[in-house]
């Protein structure tokens, strides 16, 4: 007998059109599609053609129509500005969308225009992203302080009518100008746009140029409130782009009707969350997580959703995570697992959660690099609730592997995601696109086509789109990701494929490696990269960051965390040399910079990346080699 999981998986390949068509009928179309999907010219498949959506009424105007506008829709808690905690329910909330979308067409921006939005953690970013959605334009989010090259490029891209902007960012280090930044990528830019308005905040004022900055208290007063237009289902809600290996960045797009219809499905189906529920993503409107989770998904449901501002730790303290759980009664926190090693180092022993009422938080969900399995253990034995590591790209833009627990809640294997989510058809290829055997490694694909939610192309490059991701296995979507498919179906993501490492002929994944040094008491996280070797052509290095506390000295560690990797995977790995150092260098979202510290290893040049959280680091890690090669 089928369980519940398989019961649900099944139908939704097998029966994928009429699987879609059921969850599509929990959201609100002015117009009902022509069929469900359009095959008609692969790869570019196309969820509900012929409907007509608008996402800004599915998530805010809905919710009021049906009697729920003066529920919480969003709670801004910014601990590291220490201003007062804001609510706004979703009859304000579409109150302020409504004027500042009629700002917007009273400033020529129609459907289809693009708007660029450049922003911290403010109220003020959701309400200019859905407020775009209110019109019918494309919005495309860009990290606030990114550096104005990068900023430059996409707008050189997105060709956006307007940018929405603010006056500075903070993080732990200080204030970040912002208006600076956007000066100068305008300057650098070829593509100018028509205005840009500016969120003055109270750290730094922004100085205005009158010929082309709009305040925006001032933009919100002349607005008069305006309704939803309506879009077709197949039209691009936002553009989000990702870094490429050129220097071109991919914008991936994402449509209106299947973007709807995954993201409202996967809060009840993956997330367990039932509307009202108070949900959490401690991430960035930046980032994927950001635009699915903190704005569409919970807005989609129902849910009142946490905008915060801040960091694991540092804002004030280890303790914040507990601290808004408790505060806001939060069921869920979606976070980054580096955010969870980040508290287990400063706060070991979570002593300060011993204070906090945790009794409405049922579960905590990790994504967006691997969960080592001792970080997954800690959270489970403090907090006491399941921890759910789950698996998903700014690409398909919502889970593709997950404990889907709204609907079976399976056993979890610590270092898996557990199994795909449905209509992710997943496969284990080797370089001939043939399925390996269980637990082989291999390239981690999924079959055509995808299911509703995912990026339909890249923007202005469907031939990059081909070549990016459909083209090295013809019939399958490649993640980039390598890893293997055990007995039981579980799906075990090991590394990115150029993070696979060949020593003397064996293919050896960093990411098994980082799992055994983690086991370490004293190691709190870790990276583990390939470096150049004449012999063995590359061998493994560790990067090592100490719990807070921890009393061996950094050798008896580095000794230790050798014998264990030589014990569990065995001498095969070459593992032989490690370092410790103060802290590893990520991008903003948490990823660790892996081919970065590769590349400074072996002596390469290297480009510093603009998602990097702070460059000071690579100059830390230079410092701990030189003296590592002294010694």
């Amino acid at each position: 007998m089928l369980s519940r999981y398989e019961n649900e998986f099944l139908k939704s390949l097998d029966e994928s059109e009429k699987y879609w068509a059921d969850a599509a009928e929990d959201l609100f179309w002015h117009k009902k599609w022509d069929v469900v999907l359009d095959s008609s010219n692969p790869p570019f498949y196309r969820w509900f053609p012929g409907a007509q959506v608008n996402t800004c009424y599915n998530c805010v105007d809905r919710h009021v129509d049906e009697g729920r506008g003066e529920q919480v829709a969003l709670i801004y808690d910014s601990p590291i500005t220490g201003a007062p905690i804001q609510k706004l329910t979703y009859r304000e909330l579409l109150e302020q969308v409504s004027k500042f979308a009629g700002g917007l067409q009273e400033n020529g921006v129609q459907k289809g225009d693009r708007v660029l939005i450049y922003m911290p953690m403010v109220p003020e970013a959701v309400i200019a992203m859905l407020a775009c959605a209110r019109v019918g334009a494309v919005h495309s989010v860009v990290f606030g302080g990114f550096a104005p090259n990068e900023l430059a490029t996409r707008i050189d891209d997105a060709k956006p009518k307007m940018i929405i902007s603010a006056s500075c960012g903070i993080e732990p280090s200080g204030v970040i100008p912002y208006k600076p930044l956007l000066d100068e990528a305008l300057n650098l830019s070829e593509f100018k746009p028509k205005c840009c308005v500016i969120l003055q905040r109270e750290q730094t004022l922004a100085t205005m140029n009158n010929a082309l900055d709009i305040d925006w208290n001032d933009f919100i007063d002349i607005s008069e409130m305006t309704d939803c237009v309506l879009v077709d289902s197949t039209d691009p809600l936002y553009i989000l782009y990702t870094s490429g290996t050129t220097a071109q960045p991919k914008g991936v797009v994402r449509d209106n009707g299947g973007h709807m219809v995954s993201l409202k499905w996967s809060m009840k189906n993956v997330y367990n969350i039932e509307p009202g529920d108070v949900f959490w993503a401690a991430s960035d409107i930046g980032w994927v997580v950001g635009h699915s989770y903190i704005v569409y998904g919970p807005l989609l449901h129902g849910c009142t959703s946490i905008l915060f501002e801040g960091k694991p730790v540092g804002t004030p303290d280890a303790g914040v995570f507990w601290r808004i759980i408790s505060e806001h009664k939060v069921k869920a926190l979606f976070t980054a697992p580096t955010a969870f090693r980040a508290i287990k180092r400063e706060d070991p022993d979570a002593e300060l959660m011993k204070d906090k009422d945790l009794s409405s938080f049922e579960t905590l969900f990790l994504a967006g690099e691997r969960s080592d399995p001792d970080t997954v253990m800690w959270a489970e034995q403090k907090i006491g609730v399941p921890v759910i590591d789950h698996y998903w790209q700014t690409e398909s833009g919502w889970p593709m592997l997950a404990n889907s627990i709204g609907i079976e809640k399976l056993p979890v294997k610590y270092g898996s995601p557990t199994k795909p989510v449905s209509g992710f058809d997943f496969s284990v290829l080797d370089p001939e696109c043939r399925e390996v055997e269980r637990g082989e490694m291999g390239s981690l694909c999924v079959k055509l086509p995808l299911p509703p939610g995912c990026l339909l192309t890249l923007w202005n490059a469907d031939d990059r789109f081909i070549d990016s991701y459909l083209s090295e296995f013809p019939g399958f979507y490649k993640t980039g990701d390598a890893g293997y498919m055990d007995e039981d179906g579980y799906v075990f993501v090991m590394s990115r494929t150029d993070d696979i490492i060949n020593v003397a002929g064996h293919r050896l994944s960093t990411g098994a490696m980082e799992e055994v040094l983690c086991s370490h008491p004293d190691v709190a996280e870790c990276a583990v990269v390939g470096i150049q070797d004449n012999l063995k052509g590359q061998v493994p290095m560790g990067f090592l960051v100490l719990k807070s506390g921890s009393e061996k000295t950094n050798e008896v560690v580095i000794e230790d965390v050798i014998k264990l990797v030589r014990h569990q995977i065995g001498a095969v790995a070459a593992f032989k040399e490690a370092i410790v150092v103060k802290r590893l260098p990520k991008t903003r979202s948490g990823k660790i910079l892996r081919g970065t510290m590769s590349k400074m290893v072996d002596g390469e040049t290297y480009k510093l990346p603009a998602t990097i959280d702070d460059p000071l680091i690579l100059e830390e890690i230079k410092a701990s080699l030189t003296a590592n090669e002294k010694k």
